[in-house]
């Protein structure tokens, strides 16, 4: 299959970028190397917290999605990185067992006006819970290489 270049990026497409189930496990190294609030690293602190229990950094679930979205679309994109996110909310915590399903929805598609070799590709993310509850809603864009003349 031949990479994607930005024209073959239109608005509402929506991309389904795989799932991931979180341990406890998962959830406690990546805490304790990066986020080590005692409500993802401390089993009884979390009890006692407004979570009730163990819950994963927003970091965390954010470099999942990362993860899916570079395996189930920016691999096979002509990517050229991001500009930047707008926004990122985690409405839902994330607890250990729970899996986690990505997906991408293109909200506009549009050419860099400084530079022809590239666009932008708006977008909003999603990550949802086994519940189907969401517990990550970010905006963001991505540059991609335009289609060569």
């Amino acid at each position: 299959m031949d990479k994607l270049y930005l024209e073959d990026f239109s608005a509402g497409q929506r991309f389904e970028l795989g799932r991931r189930t979180l341990s406890e496990a998962d959830i406690l190294a990546y805490a304790r190397e990066y986020d080590p609030q005692p409500f993802h690293v401390d089993r009884e602190a979390a009890t006692a917290s407004i979570y009730g229990g163990l819950i994963a950094s927003g970091w965390h679930t954010m470099s999942v999605f990362m993860r899916l979205c570079v395996d189930g679309l920016l691999l096979r994109a002509h990517s050229m990185g991001s500009p930047g996110v707008d926004s990122v909310k985690w409405p839902a915590p994330v607890r250990p067992g729970d899996t986690l399903t990505a997906s991408l929805t293109v909200t506009e598609v549009r050419p860099s006006n400084s530079k022809p070799d590239r666009g932008f590709v708006r977008n909003s993310g999603r990550m949802l819970n086994q519940k189907g509850e969401t517990v990550l809603a970010f905006e963001a864009a991505l540059m991609i290489r335009r289609r060569p003349a």
